[in-house]
């Protein structure tokens, strides 16, 4: 795609009987839409993981939490990497800290 462009870029630079283009005039549409993506789609996402790394590392043993596949839990110890989470009275899973989805709040 960028390719394509920029040989029409060049190929408008050059055209015969005609005044030159501006090349800063053929490149505005390209840099707009990149500086729509940056703060549409990337800077959104890069806040949002910001917030959910945060919310890892406040995690303490005793909080409730709910995994990427929907188990819900409570923290019974806080590994280097892992969880384990209590699940019912003799049952215990040990998963990655980047698969808590969410910590749910205190009722």
């Amino acid at each position: 795609m960028l390719i394509l462009y920029l040989l029409i870029f060049f190929s408008g630079l050059y055209a015969q009987g005609q005044q030159p283009v501006n090349p800063f005039a053929s490149l505005f549409p390209l840099l707009l839409i990149i500086l729509v993506f940056y703060f549409l789609l990337i800077l959104p996402q890069q806040r949002r993981q910001k917030k959910h790394q945060e919310m890892i590392a406040s995690i303490k043993r005793g909080d409730r939490v709910v995994t990427a596949g929907g188990i819900h839990g409570v923290v019974s110890e806080v590994k280097e990497n892992t969880f384990i989470i209590k699940v019912d009275e003799n049952t215990r899973i040990e998963v990655e800290k980047s698969a808590i989805s969410y910590k749910k709040s205190a009722s």
